[in-house]
């Protein structure tokens, strides 16, 4: 949990990076009601399939074969289908049901499911998750393509394209959620960047169903966006 900010950085934009942190955890120290807000790790948990989606005008239900993230969770819930949070209803042992709006459908992949498709699945985290991953809210922030994979024997490297408006969040070495999975950048470029896939990662989750072409869910760190936000209103302050 972050409880306050330490002493070496106490001061300036790196104590206000600090509290935009603990605004995003949402930790409230000493208190009964100590809770985490809507967020994840981007470690999957279970790769899931759909069993049923159901056209309601421009929204649409989806009905997900899972067992993992049902065990515990309650109507109402949060869980990450593909990097897209979504409001758990129906719950049962072996599935679970949730709406996608339309704009949810257009900025995310989550049109392109059928029936059968694999999707990566993740319960949002507790005061108790160990964060093995990032912080991942859930929120697409845009679609990249699947470019190809090259096998190492023992590993993977894939490629994805990645529009221009997300460019300035991604950073060499830094992290990035595809398909609402946590993964470090190991080569960027202007227009694509890849990552290293390890047999585990290839086994859980649906990246060994990507076909090149394939469109996914792109989500940039999050603290990428505070630094830049705290860097516009130092500029702004100083020029005013």
């Amino acid at each position: 949990m972050l409880r306050s900010v330490p002493g070496a950085i106490a001061t300036g934009w790196y104590a206000r990076l600090w509290r935009a942190i603990q605004e995003t955890i949402n930790v409230h120290a000493g208190t009964p009601e100590a809770c985490v807000p809507l967020m994840f790790t981007g470690i999957i948990e279970e790769l899931g399939h759909v069993r049923e989606v159901e056209k309601r005008g421009e929204d649409a239900r989806i009905v997900i074969e899972a067992r993992t993230v049902t065990d515990g969770s309650q109507n109402g819930d949060s869980i990450s289908v593909n990097g897209v949070c979504l409001t758990a209803l129906d719950v049962k042992p072996d599935s679970f049901a949730a709406d996608v709006s339309k704009e949810t459908l257009f900025r995310s992949t989550l049109g392109s499911l059928k029936k059968g498709s694999p999707v990566n699945l993740e319960r949002a985290v507790t005061p108790a998750t160990r964060l093995g991953g990032h912080i991942v809210q859930g929120h697409v922030d845009a679609r990249g393509k699947f470019l190809g994979s090259e096998n190492h024997s023992d590993s993977w490297t894939f490629r994805f394209a990645y529009p221009k408006e997300v460019g300035r969040y991604l950073v060499f070495k830094g992290s990035v959620a595809v398909e609402g999975i946590s993964l470090t950048i190991a080569d960027l470029t202007d227009n694509h960047f890849d990552i290293a896939i390890i047999p585990k990662t290839f086994e859980v989750t649906n990246f060994s169903q990507l076909k090149p072409g394939d469109e996914v869910n792109l989500e940039v760190d999050v603290i990428a966006k505070y630094v830049e936000r705290i860097l516009t209103q130092q500029t702004e302050t100083r020029a005013s």
